[in-house]
């Protein structure tokens, strides 16, 4: 295991197995489109796991994450235990791609952590393997699709607003796909340029208190920031994918 030496509001913890933050000053607002609960919520831990290649078997990914979420918990504690509540990913993605990006500008630290995988690289609009509609909770066969996936976590020393948050996942989905559009990465399926893979997550975590920021697009400081750190870190991920021997 390996650590950084971040700031004493969180500790990230990173393995072969599993990028775990752990946000040490009591929970914070989180909204992600996480697969073990995602939305708007209260977190203490952020959990990338990483899976093989086709993900499947008898057990729900969302019960996947909470039962690792338990055993580094010291197996005292589940998606809502005591030990406060988990926001997890998964990915397929080697967690060597993990790159972590901090700036702390006027007192407000921001930190973008990254796990790039591209075998399932997508550009938004081609045309997707599900063809129904409506899906439930855990759609049958989600195992059966390669989950490459670039997942995104960051990481705010100050509180956002909700309306910020959503802006947040906004800046963050455009320095990605800026960052995969310089790189050059196309889509298997209409050999257009890739804004994404079909499996992307992001986790935006804000800091505790009172509410301070309230905007945060590519008028304000905060979004210019953010927007810098995110795509460096994604591009960075993307130049260890495509290294020799890598992939995921």
């Amino acid at each position: 295991m390996s650590e950084f030496d971040p700031p004493t509001w969180y500790r990230v913890n990173h393995t072969a197995d599993y990028l775990w933050v752990e946000l040490l000053d009591g929970r914070h607002r989180v909204l992600s489109s996480a697969v073990l609960n995602g939305g708007l919520v209260e977190a203490e831990h952020v959990l990338n796991f990483k899976v093989p290649r086709h993900f499947g078997g008898d057990e729900s990914p969302a019960d996947t994450l909470r039962g690792v979420a338990s055993r580094l918990a010291g197996g005292d504690s589940d998606s809502n235990g005591d030990s406060g509540q988990w926001v997890g990913m998964m990915t397929a993605a080697s967690m060597d791609s993990m790159r972590y990006r901090r700036e702390v500008v006027q007192g407000v630290e921001l930190a973008v952590l990254v796990t790039c995988g591209l075998d399932n690289a997508r550009r938004v609009g081609d045309a997707a393997e599900h063809r129904a509609m409506l899906t439930a909770a855990e759609p049958h066969g989600v195992g059966s699709i390669e989950i490459g996936t670039i997942n995104t976590i960051l990481l705010c020393s100050v509180a956002l607003s909700t309306s910020a948050m959503v802006e947040a996942v906004q800046m963050i989905t455009e320095a990605k796909t800026a960052a995969l559009v310089t790189a050059g990465i196309s889509s298997p399926v209409s050999g257009a340029l890739a804004t994404g893979t079909g499996t992307d997550a992001v986790v935006v975590v804000s800091g505790r208190g009172q509410e301070r920021v309230h905007y945060c697009g590519k008028h304000v400081l905060f979004g210019e920031v953010l927007g810098r750190i995110t795509f460096n870190a994604v591009l960075d991920s993307i130049a260890w994918y495509r290294s020799p021997g890598q992939s995921g």
